[in-house]
């Protein structure tokens, strides 16, 4: 019933109040634009759309306005391509907040199968708004599974058969989870590999360098790092996941404080080597390495995610499930610096980074986490159009998709129009005045009036 409000809402708002593209196309006239290809933002700018893709896109003096385009006046205003989130786990309560905070395509990693296929569906013929979808499906895991939803491989043989199953029901890529070990790993990267299929990791029992040397294409929370640092460290940590998720979490997290400056180079050249893409979620690390603060469960911007949302988090819960006290959190807090130390490095060798959340999990609001996670970046020593491009184009290289992450002719009409400039200070990336979707622009504050 809610979605078909906030589509009802949108098409409204379509023809009233945020007056999107009539049928003739729509021209964005006099912002300056960031499109996403590394080079200078171009002042004065308009960017021509139709049908749903941007026809042209460049400097006014370079562009003639076709006859019979709305145009739209947005003088002192900056364009960015729209966002991606390169790892979500996306319900449909979150599809207008992912829109709002311009998140325009989603990389969901786990969900029941049914669900996550029926809602991309739904998503790709427009029966209901929302961000574009990549989906990996249910994750593949060991036995016993962490959760009762993915793919329970005891062999590599079944291994082999979930990659199948998924193929079958046409995922955009695959996900590991942290029970699949190096030889569970090479036969599900082999059988992928015949159907050119991507297969993205959160790893536990194979460190991150066996797994790039294996073919793994990403790395999802930095998982793997510290066990390729070290053999007597991978044996600890491979026996604190064999006990279950939470102790392997709980052990990952903690071993980072305690990493080799140089050990980490070595990994960081490594993954950039093999072209792994490392996906950080650095605002996951940072959000549970604060759980103890009362200024972290009173955020105020909670009160955009739904109350019974917010209560199935059961945060309290969570902890007390994982055993995680005021050491623990003391633990996670001295990571941080590692963590932040690893990605320097790893964009050092050259490495690729892409920006993802992990909401809805606990506490991370689907949306308005991915600026939190561009600011994390910045804060760990990427510049603001490095942290732009992770959550841009990165994220179009990392699915694949060479119309997305851009601001350019032939690539589809996804957006942001910002009142602040990002590259001045990447928390602009919040100043969201409205948000093109599939060539429809729409305003901030009317898909919000639809929640």
């Amino acid at each position: 019933m809610r979605a078909s409000l906030f589509t009802a809402a949108l098409a409204a708002a379509a023809i009233s109040g945020c007056r999107s593209t009539p049928p003739e196309g729509v021209a964005l006239v006099g912002a300056t634009l960031i499109d996403g290809s590394g080079r200078a933002p171009t002042r004065d700018a308009v960017v021509v759309v139709r049908g749903g893709k941007i026809v042209a896109a460049g400097p006014r003096a370079d562009i003639e306005i076709p006859p019979k385009l709305r145009q739209v006046d947005l003088a002192g205003r900056w364009i960015i391509p729209g966002l991606i989130d390169a790892h979500a786990h996306v319900a449909r309560w979150s599809l207008p907040r992912y829109l709002a905070w311009g998140v325009t395509t989603v990389r969901d990693v786990h969900g029941t199968l049914d669900s996550v296929i029926k809602l991309r569906h739904e998503l790709s013929i427009g029966s209901i708004a929302g961000p574009r979808m990549f989906i990996a499906g249910a994750m593949i895991d060991g036995v016993p599974a962490t959760y009762p939803d993915a793919i329970a491989a005891a062999t590599p043989a079944i291994a082999r058969k979930g990659i199948d199953r998924l193929v079958s029901l046409g995922v955009d890529y695959a996900k590991v989870y942290t029970r699949v070990d190096p030889a569970m790993l090479r036969a599900t990267l082999d059988e992928a590999k015949t159907f050119r299929l991507k297969v993205t990791g959160h790893l536990g029992l194979t460190d991150a360098v066996t797994a790039a040397e294996l073919g793994l294409s990403a790395d999802e929370h930095m998982s793997g790092v510290p066990e390729a640092t070290d053999t007597g460290l991978a044996r600890a940590l491979s026996a604190e996941h064999r006990r279950g998720f939470f102790p392997g979490w709980t052990a990952f997290e903690r071993s980072w404080a305690g990493l080799d400056s140089a050990a980490l180079a070595r990994v960081a050249r490594a993954l950039a080597r093999y072209r792994v893409v490392v996906v950080p979620t650095l605002v996951l690390h940072e959000t549970f390495s604060l759980l103890d603060d009362p200024m972290t469960l009173g955020d105020t911007m909670l009160a955009v995610v739904p109350s019974a949302q917010r209560d199935s988090w059961n945060v309290a819960g969570m902890v007390q499930r994982a055993g995680w006290g005021p050491d623990e959190f003391a633990a996670f807090r001295r990571a941080r610096p590692k963590q932040d130390q690893f990605l320097r490095l790893f964009r050092a060798a050259g490495g690729m980074i892409a920006a993802g959340t992990d909401a809805a999990n606990q506490l991370l609001i689907p949306g308005y986490s991915e600026h939190e996670e561009m600011a994390l970046l910045t804060a760990a020593g990427l510049t603001p159009a490095e942290a732009l491009a992770a959550a841009t184009s990165n994220g179009a290289r990392l699915l694949g998709a060479d119309s997305l992450g851009r601001i350019r002719a032939g690539a589809v009409a996804d957006l942001v129009v910002l009142r602040r400039d990002p590259l001045k200070d990447i928390h602009n990336t919040r100043s969201i005045e409205s948000v093109m979707s599939r060539g429809r622009l729409m305003q901030a504050d009317s898909i919000r009036a639809s929640w």
